[in-house]
């Protein structure tokens, strides 16, 4: 007698489940290896940078009292510490390491380091494709101002896009930086003064820009000086 199609089906699927469960047990063991290996790694790191600092300084002191052949071989060591620092912070690309002050202020003390070349690139390529896609979408958004001149509300929405578009940039360039992007410092620096102006820009007060044009300050400016002409003198006839 034939089993029933869903009995199959169920021992199918069962098998399944059951090569599931070695394989998330094997995935468990090795991210565990992984976990302590990078630890490892880490602790080794800051060892060998402790001992290249250690070493520096004596090479300095020696300098100061060595004949010339041992000079050659202080700056020939000191090239090769230079080196060394250069593939350590190589190494430190795909090791976790503690965020920096921007990042824990704003994500809190998460992992952003990503364990792989292909997911690196990969992130790069959409932080990239966010710069231009936020760049057309800013550019109407400007275009748009012009034509609601004395909109507030376009204003408003414009100067809220340029705040989050820079606090993402930063965010973005923070991780980048973290998983070994070599980021110019002015670049990121610039992002962060773009957003302190457009938050400035976004609150504002409304007061403000109506003092700046000059078509608002003729109507006031009448108006006074119809009520000072109007005042101690009106109602009485001139002789």
């Amino acid at each position: 007698m034939s089993k029933p199609k869903f009995q199959t089906e169920w021992e199918e699927i069962d098998e399944e489940y059951q090569q599931l469960q070695e394989t998330h047990k094997i995935y468990r063991q090795k991210l565990e290896e992984l976990t302590n290996l990078q630890s490892t790694c880490s602790s080794a790191i800051s060892k060998q940078r402790k001992c290249l600092k250690d070493l520096r300084h004596s090479l300095t002191r020696g300098a100061k009292t060595c004949d010339e052949k041992d000079l050659e071989l202080i700056t020939d060591i000191r090239t090769q510490i230079k080196e060394k620092e250069n593939f350590f912070f190589d190494m430190e690309a795909y090791l976790p390491k503690r965020n920096g002050l921007y990042l824990n202020l704003v994500l809190g003390n998460v992992n952003v380091t990503l364990l792989s070349n292909q997911a690196k690139f990969a992130y790069k390529d959409e932080y990239e494709k966010f710069k231009l896609y936020m760049t057309i979408i800013l550019m109407f958004g400007a275009i748009t101002c012009l034509f609601f001149l004395n909109c507030r509300v376009t204003d408003e929405i414009f100067n809220f896009l340029l705040v989050w578009y820079y606090c993402t940039l930063t965010i973005r360039e923070s991780i980048l930086m973290s998983n070994g992007s070599r980021i110019k410092g002015w670049w990121v620096s610039h992002h962060y003064v773009s957003t302190f102006l457009s938050g400035v820009m976004l609150t504002w007060l409304r007061s403000v820009p109506a003092v700046l044009l000059p078509e608002r300050l003729l109507v006031p400016a009448a108006s006074t000086g119809r009520e000072e002409s109007a005042g101690p003198h009106s109602g009485f006839t001139t002789q």
